[in-house]
Formats: structure tokens, sequence, C-alpha cells
């Protein structure tokens, strides 16, 4: 298996995470992200969140600033658009993202995977590549009834203890989730170490990701 060296000093060095939830960025790429910041000292983040109300943007920022410890220079942004309803919100959902394609020019951005049943996620996944048509988008994976994971073909492998930092967290900072029958650590848990399998990842886990085109 090829592995690109996304990592290393010389890759990306400003990252644009979008979530159309308050914990979506966590459950999709948060390992990674932690990953990211504990391999390398000169990143830069963008955080951005569009669906949430004043309960859960107290929650996202506080779990963003959790996982971002480390970042040379991060900026976390929640919007209040209304969980479910974001498709019905477009022209001010595209207004957002032209306005944040105006103020950060990232290296790698991480979206939502773009056959995510949820139609919130979609939206985003389908602005991001409206949005960026040049840059290395990475869609992430969210595991839901909805039985909607797929084949992905880009694996960040993660320490074991690393995935058990991003599990601690997503616990500690959601806790109007925690009444969610799904939102536990066995399935965070179960989905990294099936990714982790699938890419032979040294410590037997990895989050996944859709990369639908590269450029090397």
């Amino acid at each position: 298996m090829q592995r690109a060296p996304l990592f290393a000093e010389g890759g990306p060095r400003r990252l644009l995470a979008l979530g159309a939830h308050c914990d979506d960025i966590e459950i999709g790429c948060g390992g990674t992200l932690l990953r990211f910041l504990g391999e390398r000292s000169d990143l830069e983040v963008r955080w951005v969140v569009f669906c949430s109300t004043a309960e859960r943007a107290r929650e996202a920022h506080a779990s963003a600033a959790a996982f971002l410890q480390g970042a040379r220079k991060a900026e976390v942004m929640v919007r209040e658009h209304r969980d479910g309803y974001l498709p019905h919100s477009g022209a001010a959902v595209k207004d957002e993202f032209e306005a944040l394609k105006r103020e950060y020019s990232p290296d790698l951005i991480l979206t939502h995977y773009r056959h995510d049943l949820h139609q919130d996620h979609r939206l985003v996944s389908e602005l991001t590549w409206n949005t960026w048509r040049n840059h290395l988008i990475l869609e992430y994976e969210i595991p839901k009834y909805d039985g909607d994971l797929g084949a992905p073909n880009f694996f960040s492998p993660l320490a074991a203890a690393g995935l058990e930092r991003k599990i601690a967290l997503v616990l500690e900072h959601f806790p109007t989730q925690a009444v969610k029958p799904w939102f536990n650590a066995d399935l965070f848990r179960a989905l990294a170490r099936i990714r982790g399998m699938e890419c032979v990842a040294p410590e037997g886990f990895a989050e996944a990701f859709y990369c639908r085109k590269a450029v090397f």
C-alpha cells in the first residue's frame, strides 16, 4: 500500500475542517486531527460547524478547543442553522462558503462524504467541492442508523492511545448526545478497528476517508 506523507514536514500546513453538526468533525476525523497536531508544530486550523443550538454551540467550542491544543493558530466558527434543515438554507450557507474561500486558503480540507445519507452532511460535501476547485479534499465518514458506510480509499492509521483520547474527548464534551444509543465508545472503537484492519494499521486502528481526486 502506497503511503502519502501528509503528516511529514512539508505536508499540508493550513487545514480546514467542515462539519454540518457540532460533533461531526470530532467523530469523522478527530483522531487524524489529533495525530496531525501531535506530529506537527506549524499547523493552522480553521474549524467550521454549520448547525447548532446555543447549548450545542457551547459544547462545540469546548470540544474544538480540546482537540486543537498545539495548533500554531486555530479559529473556530459555529453557525446557528437548524439541524436537519440545512438544504433549505442553501443560499445563506453558500454565501458562508464563499466568504470562507475569500478569507482562508487551506492546503487540506476535511469534509463530509459525498454519499452520506444525512441531507445536511451531503450539502456540506457538495458545497465544499463547489467552492474549492483546486485543493486536496478528504471526505470523512459518520456511522449512523441509515447504514451508508462505503468502501473508503484513503486511511489515517491511529495509535491506540490516540484513538482512546479522541473517544474520551468526544464523550466528555457532548453530554447532550449521551442519550443516543449509538453514541458510545464501543461503536467509535469498532469502526476504527475495521478501518485499521483494511489498511493494515500498525496498532490496528485507523480513520478512513474518500479521496476523489489527488495530484502528486
